[in-house]
């Protein structure tokens, strides 16, 4: 279909760009996009990701009906679906075109879509089921959830949001749950190696890692080389008797509640046999778990712990990381991981309703009602009290999400008491403890419901008679 033909005038919709739109850019860490990697970016705009993905080492075609007609449009194992679906105003032509991009794709689909949240940004009237702007260009407004269950019903795959905004649709279980088993535990990285020496260090590594020692399956082909002298059994004893004991069973009881906290998750979209599970989690099931439906049977239970609200409770005000209030958990990012598994099965649980977004810094779970708030403080470390700039909230009971920014408040909420949202172990965490003893020593937490925004706080600062310097608190100057 050319231009001439579109009601609206949607190839101005497609702007400059230096280097790769947040989506593309997202993929790219998901779905591990390396070099050789085939990719179609279906509706390229002026091309902008296929010239930063070529620079990455990918294969990579672009077509776009306006810019780039005479494009290459072939299969490819992903395909980029970015703003697209969104800016065609004939609801049929839009199933069409999200289905020709399915029909291209091998392994993983790439979609995103603007959200309602995003109403306010734009000038322009209603039409049809979306907003005919100012410049005579068209945008439909997704929910979060809705875009996934649109990109589902039409692609008929089992779809996961990435990220507000943004889903993938995968051709097969096997490309699914690889994804799945990333964002709960990252591959194991390996330590460098040029020689035997170093090669056992990399295994021993592995093993103090992931609590279980590699199987060839999953080493480099270097470290083969280098090791395949070795009898296993001899490589085994080598490695055990260089391993760390605590640190290899602290992190084998880790990989053991991760693989609980991977099936949990795998039984929203239907559980399959172990044989359907990534090598590493397969392996995992092998070494810290009698049998796969043993392992099944405790995740199903994790799984039914989330609905008992006394018991969620009671494990929020037992976390060892984050601050417990009268209604939620509010966990820093980097402590996120330190949580009872059940809770972040809950964070995970709101993660795949409506997809996490990619800047947050503090997770707010409810336990008065159920839900999910991914809280962006970007100042965090630097800031003393800093500035709430954004909040993403998923509804766990209606699976609705919301999004409020901040950024243009002129009274934003802030933080105090800072460490209390870590782990007791953040190094970091003194440096804020200290703030916060001298701030309740010089009477500015007395009266906690005056210091939530920015003019309370500043208001209880001058009345102390204090300001901050950094992270240090001292006696006011001015008069």
């Amino acid at each position: 279909m050319t231009a001439q033909l579109w009601a609206s005038e949607r190839q101005r919709t497609a702007i400059g760009r230096v280097g790769l739109s947040a989506p593309a850019r997202q993929a790219v860490t998901d779905l591990q996009l390396g070099s050789g990697t085939s990719v179609l970016d279906y509706g390229c705009g002026r091309g902008a990701d296929v010239r930063a993905l070529r620079q990455l080492g990918l294969e990579v075609s672009g077509w776009d009906p306006a810019h780039h007609p005479g494009g290459q449009l072939k299969p490819a194992e992903i395909v980029l679906l970015t703003y697209v679906v969104n800016v065609i105003e004939d609801p049929a032509e839009r199933r069409q075109t999200l289905r020709h991009a399915w029909d291209n794709t091998r392994t993983a689909l790439v979609v995103s879509a603007r959200l309602r949240w995003e109403r306010n940004q734009i000038k322009g009237r209603e039409h049809g089921d979306g907003i005919l702007t100012s410049r005579n260009t068209f945008q439909h407004l997704f929910a979060a959830s809705e875009l996934r269950d649109y990109v589902d019903e039409v692609t008929g795959a089992r779809c996961l949001p990435a990220a507000p905004g943004l889903v993938y649709a995968f051709r097969d279980d096997e490309a699914r749950l690889r994804y799945i088993a990333r964002r709960i535990k990252p591959d194991a990285k390996w330590l460098t190696f040029e020689d035997t020496a170093s090669a056992i260090a990399a295994i021993v590594d592995h093993l103090e890692q992931r609590g279980r020692l590699p199987r060839l399956e999953e080493m480099p082909q270097q470290v083969i080389a280098l090791l395949g002298h070795l009898r296993p059994a001899e490589l085994n004893r080598l490695a055990q008797q260089a391993a760390d004991p605590v640190k290899v069973e602290e992190s084998a009881n880790r990989s053991a509640l991760d693989t609980l906290l991977f099936l949990a998750l795998e039984l929203f979209h239907g559980r399959g046999p172990v044989s359907s599970l990534p090598l590493s989690v397969q392996l995992d099931v092998r070494t810290f778990f009698s049998s796969y439906a043993e392992a099944c049977k405790r995740a199903d239970q994790l799984l039914f712990k989330l609905r008992d609200g006394a018991y969620i409770r009671h494990a929020m005000a037992g976390s060892p990381a984050g601050k417990f209030t009268a209604t939620a958990l509010y966990v820093h990012r980097r402590a996120v991981h330190r949580m009872p598994t059940v809770l972040r099965l809950y964070e995970h649980c709101a993660s795949i309703a409506a997809g996490r977004p990619p800047e947050w810094t503090v997770a707010k779970l409810r336990h008065q009602g159920r839900g999910v708030s991914w809280l962006n403080y970007p100042d965090f470390d630097s800031d003393p009290h800093p500035r709430l700039v954004s909040s993403y909230t998923v509804d766990l009971q209606t699976l609705k999400s919301s999004f409020l920014s901040y950024a243009d408040s002129t009274n934003r909420p802030l933080l105090h008491r800072k460490h209390e949202f870590l782990a007791p172990d953040d190094p970091h965490v003194p440096k804020y403890l200290r703030l916060t003893e001298a701030e309740v020593r010089a009477g500015l937490y007395e009266q906690p419901h005056l210091i939530g925004t920015e003019e309370g706080w500043e208001r209880e600062l001058h009345r102390c008679g204090r300001s901050l310097k950094g992270h240090r608190l001292v006696r006011r100057t001015d008069s």
